[in-house]
């Protein structure tokens, strides 16, 4: 009975060691991928900041065929400025601090969000109804 049981532990034992080893090679295997795919991505930011400069510069260069080299500069500056501002914004929340009506909720699915009001809740003040009028005598129902 002794030797069943050392057998159970060494088995036991050993599937642990396996099981370690599965999901390490498989940790290993995502990351690889992960990195390569990270550095992909790092190319092509690379590549497009590179390509951007050079549209830049040219935008820049044809501008100083018909103006002077410093208001060519500054006038792609402007441009360049207002775009980056217009990105930020629209990378923003909206102004009002709402947030939009549609929320990713964990594991990636989409779910409702209920709406934010636009004032906070004042206590023992029931706001009239859009309906009535406000000179109107009120009856009790």
């Amino acid at each position: 009975m002794q030797r069943l049981e050392h057998l159970d532990k060494h088995l036991v034992d050993e599937l642990a060691r396996v099981a370690r080893e599965t999901v390490r090679d498989e940790l290993r295997e995502q990351a690889r991928g992960q990195r390569r795919r990270a550095a992909l991505y790092a190319g092509s930011g690379a590549a497009a900041l590179y390509a951007g400069a050079a549209v830049a510069l040219a935008v820049g260069l044809a501008l100083a065929l018909v103006l002077p080299g410093w208001a060519a500069a500054l006038i792609t500056a402007a441009v360049l400025g207002a775009l980056a501002h217009a990105l930020r914004a629209a990378a923003r929340p909206t102004a009002s601090g709402t947030v939009p009506a549609q929320a990713t909720a964990p594991g990636g699915r989409s779910a409702p969000v209920p709406p934010v009001p636009s004032a906070p809740p004042t206590a023992g003040v029931v706001p009239p109804r859009p309906d009535s009028d406000p000179d109107a005598p009120r009856h009790r129902d």
